[in-house]
């Protein structure tokens, strides 16, 4: 019986990961899944999943083939009659399923066909793997070797002369069963560092910080995927540099000018400081309008190139629309993308662009 509620669970599992699938630029447009967050699991609504379920009716309340009837009755009430009036029935309800974070970032990689991520630095932490390679003669039913134990089970039966081929009942004794068994092997653990900056001056909207939030969110999910330990730094700046919090990150509006260099160099101190490349695998992802002082330009690529790129797995700049900013610091990114691997940048007009993007920072596999 448990068998066949633990399959049963396996087939509904796998038709909400379809949902899920062919939903996802919805769910992350709407940026529904971020609010529902838990430690470990995502909620995540999926009101057209139907869960078959039996339905009682009142006991002698009549129905199709019950009791007499006239010619030419109607079988169901009439529209429109009666008013509607406040019932002690169950309605429907909006089903809400709990996906891992890991099976979030699977649907996430098979949906964008995304490569997986080659560590770079490799931090000196060793963890034990457990690693089912050996076969035992106990153990628990969960562990029992189904093939090894039927075979074992058929040789005995043939050479003791009692295998009908005719009637193939196959019937495992106690030293029939082979069970798996595992040993604990050390695993070596890769780490990253993801710094987010962001231009927080006049022209950043509160529209197009949800959409950093949310792009930031699924950056996350990915990387977090494929690293054991994961560290996120994160830097406003408008003419000046700030470290702060996450909360503050999405929610600081500031004024002013913008020097983009400000962001950049304080990053660079942050990896000189923590973060050795040698160690960690570093990304840094910068969003803005693409708007910044003039004179600081020659600055910033010259920062990029020459310092903050060589220390990075991957540089990502997002450029989000803006009705105020002038965009061009896309244009400076961009010359660098044909002279270095690692550097991407993608231009994120609204909510519906946002898995595009997702796919040209991640697509990469650095």
């Amino acid at each position: 019986m448990g068998q066949k509620i633990e399959r049963d669970m396996q087939r509904f599992r796998k038709i909400v990961r379809g949902k899920v699938k062919s939903n996802l630029s919805k769910y992350i447009s709407r940026g529904e899944m971020i609010g529902k967050k838990g430690n470990d699991l995502v909620s995540i609504p999926l009101p057209s999943i139907e869960i078959p379920q039996f339905r009682y009716g009142n006991k002698g309340s009549g129905g199709v083939g019950v009791g007499d009837g006239d010619v030419g009755q109607p079988l169901t009430a009439p529209q429109g009659e009666e008013k509607g009036e406040a019932g002690d029935q169950e309605g429907g309800h909006i089903l809400e399923v709990e996906l891992s974070m890991e099976e979030l970032a699977q649907i996430l990689g098979e949906e964008l066909q995304l490569p997986r991520i080659e560590p770079r630095g490799k931090k000196n932490i060793v963890t034990q793997k457990d690693k089912y390679s050996s076969i035992r003669n106990v153990g628990p039913e969960s562990l029992r070797h189904f093939k090894r134990t039927f075979r074992r089970a058929l040789r005995r039966q043939i050479s003791a002369k009692t295998y009908n081929p005719d009637q193939p009942l196959v019937i495992p004794i106690r030293e029939d069963k082979q069970y798996r068994s595992w040993k604990e092997t050390p695993k070596p653990d890769s780490v990253a560092c993801i710094i987010y900056m962001m231009d927080v001056s006049g022209s950043m909207t509160d529209e197009q910080k949800e959409i950093v939030r949310i792009e930031a969110f699924w950056i996350d999910t990915w990387i977090r995927a494929h690293y054991k330990g994961v560290d996120t730094i994160y830097i406003v700046h408008d003419a000046v540099a700030h470290e702060v919090d996450e909360h503050t990150f999405y929610h600081t509006r500031e004024s002013g000018g913008t020097k983009i260099s400000s962001a950049y160099e304080m990053a660079n101190r942050i990896i000189d400081k923590r973060y050795s490349p040698a160690e960690w695998n570093i990304y840094a992802f910068h969003f803005s309008d693409g708007d910044n002082w003039g004179e600081d330009i020659p600055h910033c690529v010259e920062l990029l190139e020459k310092t903050l790129l060589r220390k990075l797995n991957l540089f990502g700049y997002g450029q989000v629309e803006s009705p105020y900013g002038s965009g061009e610091f896309f244009d400076y990114v961009e010359e660098l993308l044909g002279e270095h691997e690692n550097v991407i940048a993608s231009k994120i007009p609204d909510r519906e662009a946002i898995l595009g993007s997702i796919k040209d920072f991640l697509g990469t596999g650095r």
